[in-house]
């Protein structure tokens, strides 16, 4: 029987000695046990950085991945999905907030939340839905090249005001 320590479980002292965790202890080939020093994270130095993550040109890479998801999903294919869902928020904030600040003519006084019944009502948000999806398909499409390294992750090229013209600034 094996004790979890108060400190990780959240429990008080009064439960020393009790058995919280009836985990078993699995032994490990005499290759693992001897002499193998793994680098701890710089994020969480109590435990081990994972293997994916010892490239340290990526940007913000301080090892923090306790779930070990690196492991399983391509870093690059997650860099893809991040850059997109933030995206995606900044989007949804800016609508969310403009519409409370301007307001176009001859369009109906709303809050956001009669704006998205309103919506639903008349099928816009159907066609939100289609205009998404359509450009979902460009998303795949960059995701294998992103995959296949012919560009960075979340680059589209798309910079119409030239603001990356001079990456050193």
């Amino acid at each position: 029987m094996a004790f979890v320590a108060p400190i990780v479980t959240g429990f008080s002292s009064s439960l020393a000695g009790a058995s919280v965790c009836r985990a078993r202890s699995v032994a490990r080939p005499r290759s693992q046990a001897s002499g193998i020093v793994m680098k701890a994270s710089p994020s969480m130095p109590f435990m081990e950085t994972p293997e994916s993550l010892t490239d340290e040109s990526i940007i913000g890479n301080v090892g923090f991945d306790p779930l070990n998801l690196s492991g399983v999903f391509s870093l690059k294919w997650m860099q893809e999905a991040e850059i997109k869902h933030c995206r995606v928020a900044m989007l949804g904030t800016l609508g969310y907030v403009f519409p409370e600040i301007f307001r176009f003519p001859g369009v109906k006084e709303m809050n956001p939340m009669q704006a998205h019944d309103f919506f639903v009502q008349t099928g816009g948000m159907s066609q939100i839905l289609l205009w998404v999806s359509f450009l979902e398909v460009f998303g795949v499409v960059a995701l294998a090249e992103t995959m296949n390294g012919d560009r960075a992750p979340g680059d589209f090229g798309f910079d119409p005001l030239g603001l990356s013209k001079n990456p050193e600034a």
